[in-house]
């Protein structure tokens, strides 16, 4: 007897429980979701980054959706292409707000698209997490509505100044693509010349198109430097390293933005790629929060490993997301109130920023080319193998 009414409270209990279930689904279901807008380079020469962007959003996206959605909305997400083109992108997040009455905002691509975008949209007054976009001038313009997730880029060399102070480099040659990015990348070194006690003998800046380098390589050895150091793309960057190993280029270190964390680089290289070194905001063997778990999902869900780009577009989407969960809404100036004021850990690392937005606690990582892998080499608490020094190639 006591068997059967315990049976039947049970079978009652989960009754209401699934019914109650139903019932929150269909209210969530009701309610109208909250929109996110972002622009995302998918042709163009940032098509590759913008690709990988958006299928971190994406997955972002349905991660919260199926936890339950958030605060009961759905999160939506509205997106253009840019074709990497910042006009392009400025004109396309006025039509987010102003057609597609999006909620908040996620940021392109690139400093450039970020700066013209960021201009566009802040008049608007909604936050906007930004994705890709690294360059100081983002931030100093005296906005309100843009908040960083990404290291600013004057600080992307912090781990190669660690190096050169520890292994007692003096002579640095830098050189730098011609965009925001890459240009703040080697003003971040120059600015820091005096007090590490080494002198710049090469700077020298290029057309981001430029692929051919035998000309600048002549102009470099010339100079006799201990390391180079390059605020340098994919392309470009695979263009230098060419024509350096053809040349006979033999510094003691090449350290390198972008390129040298890209499988790409590696892939076109083959050998020439080894013992070239490069900095990254993240990598699954980081030891970042949840980053193997966001790895092999990925890979999962793609075929394929995930690039620090996906990474940076689901770490801004986490961001986002806490700052709406904090503020028990999706009201903007709430949100924008939370993502100034939040200390958050996502799977890129720390979040916390200062007064105009400007992330301030993001580590950077250096790797290096070995044996045919990337290798985290530096900082010491998460090196996966000791730094090849000096360059043996």
């Amino acid at each position: 007897m006591h068997r059967r009414v315990s049976l039947k409270i049970m079978a009652g209990l989960l009754y209401f429980l699934a019914a109650m279930g139903v019932v929150a689904a269909q209210e969530t279901a009701q309610r109208p979701p909250i929109k996110v807008g972002v622009t995302v380079s998918l042709t163009g020469q940032y098509e590759e980054f913008g690709r990988e962007l958006l299928n971190g959003i994406e997955m972002w996206r349905d991660d919260v959706n199926v936890r339950g959605a958030l605060l009961g909305r759905k999160v939506q997400i509205v997106y253009y292409d840019d074709k990497s083109d910042a006009k392009t992108s400025a004109e396309l997040y006025l039509k987010l707000i102003r057609e597609d009455r999006v909620d908040l905002l996620l940021g392109p691509y690139s400093t450039e698209l970020t700066i013209a975008a960021s201009s566009a949209t802040e008049p608007y007054g909604i936050p906007m997490v930004t994705t890709g976009g690294a360059g100081s001038r983002i931030w100093s313009r005296g906005l309100r509505n843009v908040f960083g997730v990404d290291m600013p880029a004057i600080n992307y060399m912090t781990p190669a100044l660690e190096l050169i102070e520890q292994k007692g480099l003096k002579r640095v040659a830098l050189i730098h693509a011609d965009t925001a990015f890459s240009l703040e990348v080697t003003s971040g070194v120059r600015g820091q010349a005096g007090r590490l006690g080494f002198n710049v003998v090469f700077d020298e800046r290029y057309p981001q198109s430029q692929r051919n380098f035998s000309s600048l390589v002549q102009r470099l050895r010339a100079t006799n430097p201990d390391i180079v150091i390059g605020g340098t793309y994919l392309d470009d960057a695979i263009g230098f390293v060419r024509a350096a190993r053809a040349q006979g280029l033999r510094p003691k270190a090449i350290v390198l933005t972008v390129g040298p964390a890209l499988k790409d680089f590696g892939r076109e290289l083959g050998v020439d790629a080894e013992g070239i070194m490069g900095v990254v905001q993240w990598m699954p063997s980081a030891h970042l929060a949840r980053a193997r778990d966001f790895t092999h999902r990925y890979d999962e869900r793609f075929g394929y490993a995930a690039l620090v780009h996906a990474a940076l577009g689901y770490g801004g989407g986490q961001t986002l997301e806490a700052a709406v969960r904090l503020a028990g809404t999706a009201n903007k100036n709430e949100v924008r109130k939370q993502l100034r004021e939040m200390r958050f850990r996502s799977i890129l690392g720390r979040y916390r920023v200062d007064d105009m937005g400007r992330q301030l606690d993001k580590a950077m990582f250096m790797l290096q080319w070995q044996d045919g892998h990337r290798l985290l080499v530096w900082p010491r608490e998460i090196e996966e193998s000791p730094v090849i020094f000096p360059l043996r190639r």
